[in-house]
């Protein structure tokens, strides 16, 4: 059996907050505003696998009310995730990630972004790909003011 899942997740970009994607510091002068950490793709990616499994949503595990998950890592809530996953006995076939950001660039990145996810998870770095995309300066996200990310995966389960 297989099944594919859908996340996405926006955030406003702000001063004095620091940028992560992926479980990665980018250096850049705004980051996300959030309950968390912020990390707009780790969001994404934990919506995406937790849908294929039809097991909860980001905010159902994690409610942003709950102050146990003030300034959580992404990380830790997406490793948290995926146990739920992993234990209904799902296994990852791949992630495909697009990030919509006006700046900084992250082609310098990507590969320690993909490295990083690939080591949450706990499989391959060819299970994981990650293209980032402008807003050609075209409402908040091309202003500047905010990111996005979309990710598919794809999952699949023996039936034994």
């Amino acid at each position: 059996m297989i099944r594919i899942g859908f996340g996405w997740d926006f955030h406003q970009l702000i001063k004095k907050r620091p940028l992560r994607i992926g479980g990665v510091h980018i250096p850049f002068h705004k980051g996300e505003k959030a309950h968390s950490d912020g990390d707009v793709l780790l969001h994404a990616i934990t919506d995406a696998l937790l849908g294929a499994a039809g097991i909860a949503d980001i905010g159902e595990l994690f409610p942003p009310e709950d102050n146990t998950w003030k300034n959580a890592s992404s990380a830790y809530l997406l490793q948290e995730a995926w146990k739920k996953v992993e234990e209904k006995a799902w296994r990852l076939v791949n992630i495909d990630a697009v990030l919509i950001l006006e700046k900084p660039k992250l082609l310098v990145h990507r590969e320690s972004i993909r490295q990083s996810i690939a080591s949450i998870l706990g499989c391959e770095i060819s299970q994981i790909f990650v293209k980032a995309k402008t807003h050609e300066k075209l409402g908040p996200i091309g202003r500047g003011k905010g990111i996005e990310a979309h990710v598919v995966c794809l999952l699949e389960k023996s039936e034994t």
